[in-house]
């Protein structure tokens, strides 16, 4: 009995690229780190590809301009509003990485990233959070780090438990061993902390409780 069949469909990710060499490597890079089905996509009919979990553009597939990329990512999120986006590209201008996040794509990575770095840019984007340059994170969450603290946020010790976890770096999977639990539930923590925060991924929710000292709460 194969793997699929014991537990369902494997993950689907889709690969926008512009040519069949690329398509053979990024095919090779994730097939090495993950069990899932890779399924090249051409624009603008790829868009319509069920169940896919991350999609990897390849920004010289779509466009020379930025614009082009945007439109593509725009594109996506309206019709596939739950699919992942990580985008591939030759610049490594913050500006154009933080206009390429702002717009909906979850990870921006440069056409030498080794297979390490997307395979690790890969399992961050699933489990939830943004890869990007640090100072572009730090950028888009700046207006929101402006506000005021607002009504006073209170944590159960689980939660804040699951919150310290995370914020040494911790992935789903490492947070539920260390607490013995399944990762649905630790899923479920990290949904009502979000909420709580005020923030819709992993990254601002640990930046959100660094720059508000959540971590040192003793909880409920």
């Amino acid at each position: 009995m194969t793997g699929e069949m014991m537990f369902g469909k494997l993950p689907r990710f889709g690969l926008v690229v512009a040519d069949a060499l690329r398509f053979a490597g990024l095919r090779t890079v994730l097939g090495d780190g993950a069990q899932c089905e890779i399924v090249l996509l051409t624009l603008p009919d790829g868009v319509k590809a069920s169940d896919l979990e991350v999609v990897l553009i390849d920004s010289s597939a779509v466009g020379d301009g930025v614009g082009d990329v945007l439109e593509t990512i725009a594109t996506f999120r309206r019709t596939r509003p739950g699919v992942r986006l990580i985008v591939l590209g030759e610049q490594y201008d913050l500006e154009h990485i933080e206009r390429v996040i702002g717009a909906g794509a979850k990870g921006y990575l440069t056409h030498t990233a080794g297979a390490s770095e997307l395979q690790m840019a890969i399992s961050v984007v699933r489990d939830g959070s943004v890869w990007a340059p640090r100072k572009v994170l730090s950028r888009l969450l700046e207006s929101s780090l402006r506000d005021a603290a607002g009504p006073t946020v209170r944590f159960t010790k689980r939660e804040l438990e699951v919150l310290r976890l995370l914020m040494m770096g911790h992935p789903n999977r490492q947070i539920a061993q260390a607490l013995g639990v399944d990762e649905v539930t630790v899923k479920a923590h990290m949904g009502r902390l979000m909420r709580k925060a005020g923030v819709d991924n992993r990254t601002a929710l640990s930046m959100r409780a660094l720059e508000r000292q959540w971590a040192a709460c003793d909880g409920n």
